[in-house]
C-alpha cells in the first residue's frame, strides 16, 4: 500500500530514542524528509545520522527541550527552515514519573504540564502557519492508552495525557474546515526504553524484579507479548499519511488490545 508520504517534509518531536524514533525512521523509509527532535546535541545528530545512513535521505536533529515556553517556534521554524516547510507534526514527549498523589507537590505537576500537554499546545501553535500552506497538512499527538484506562501510580502521567487528547480532539472540531487533520495515537505496552523504566520502577517497589514485572503485565494483554516500536511506528505513519485523509479527530489506541471499553 503506497501511503503517498514521499517528499512529504515531517517534524517529530522527542524523537532521539523509542517511539519518536521508530516513527521517524519509518516516515523516512516512507519517503518523507524528517527532522527529528532532542534536548541533547548528541543524541538529536545520532539519531539522524542514524536516520540518514539506513535511508540514503538526509535527516535534520534539532536541538530544543519542548517543555521549554520559549522553544517550540524555534524548533518549528528551524524544521520549515531545513525541510523547505511542514506537511506533518508529530508531537511527543517523555512521560512524567510514576509515584501516588501526595507524592507530588506544585512544581511537580508545573513540570508534568509543561512536559506533556504544554509542549503539544505550544508546537501546534507554532506550526499552523507552515501547515496551512501544505496540501496535505497533518498532526499527530502520541499520548498514552492510559487516557482510555488510567493505571495506578501515574497520577501525572494519566491526568496530563487526558489534556492532550482533549486538545487534539478541540482542534479536529475546530480546524478541520481549514483541512488540516488532527489525531492522538495512544500506545500501550511498548518495548521501549521508557517502559523498562517503569518495570523497573515497579520492581523496586514490590521487592521483585523488573523481569517479573514484565511477564505480569505481559500476561495482561490479549495478544500476549508487548509491541514492538515498528509495530507502534508503521500506525502512526498511516495516520499522519494522505492515505487515512478522512480520518480525523480520532485516538487511536496501539495496545493489543489492552483497553477493555468497547468504545
Amino acid at each position: 500500500m503506497d501511503l503517498h508520504l514521499k517528499d512529504k517534509r515531517a517534524f517529530i518531536a522527542g524523537s532521539s530514542r523509542g517511539l519518536g524514533f521508530a516513527t521517524a525512521l519509518t516516515l523516512a523509509r516512507e519517503g518523507c524528509r524528517v527532522a527529528v527532535n532532542s534536548r541533547d546535541e548528541k543524541k538529536a545528530s545520532v539519531a539522524a545520522e542514524k536516520i540518514t545512513k539506513e535511508t540514503g535521505a538526509r535527516a535534520y536533529g534539532l536541538v530544543g527541550d519542548v517543555s521549554g515556553a520559549s522553544t517550540a517556534n524555534q524548533l518549528i521554524q528551524s524544521a520549515a527552515d531545513s525541510l523547505g516547510g511542514l506537511d506533518i507534526l508529530i508531537t511527543n514527549a517523555g512521560g512524567p514519573p510514576a509515584g501516588p498523589f501526595e507524592s507530588f507537590d506544585e512544581a511537580d505537576w508545573q513540570r508534568a504540564i509543561d512536559t506533556s500537554f504544554m509542549s503539544h499546545a505550544r508546537l501546534i501553535r507554532a506550526a499552523l502557519p507552515h501547515l496551512r500552506k501544505s496540501s496535505a497538512p497533518s498532526v499527530l499527538a502520541i499520548a498514552s492508552f492510559t487516557v482510555k484506562e488510567p493505571l495506578p501510580n501515574l497520577i501525572l502521567s494519566n491526568s496530563v495525557r487526558a489534556a492532550t487528547v482533549g486538545l487534539t480532539k478541540s482542534l479536529a472540531l475546530d480546524l478541520g474546515r481549514e483541512k488540516i487533520r488532527f489525531n492522538a495515537i495512544l500506545p500501550g505496552w511498548t518495548l521501549t526504553e521508557r517502559v523498562e523504566e517503569l518495570m523497573a520502577f515497579r520492581a523496586k517497589n514490590n521487592q521483585t524484579s523488573a523481569e517479573e514485572e514484565t511477564a505480569k503485565q505481559t500476561a495482561e494483554i490479549p495478544l500476549g507479548r508487548m509491541a514492538q516500536p515498528q509495530e507502534f511506528a508503521n500506525a502512526a505513519a498511516f495516520l499522519v499519511s494522505p492515505a487515512a485523509s478522512y480520518i480525523h479527530g480520532v485516538a487511536l489506541a496501539v495496545d493489543g488490545g489492552v483497553v477493555k471499553a468497547a468504545l
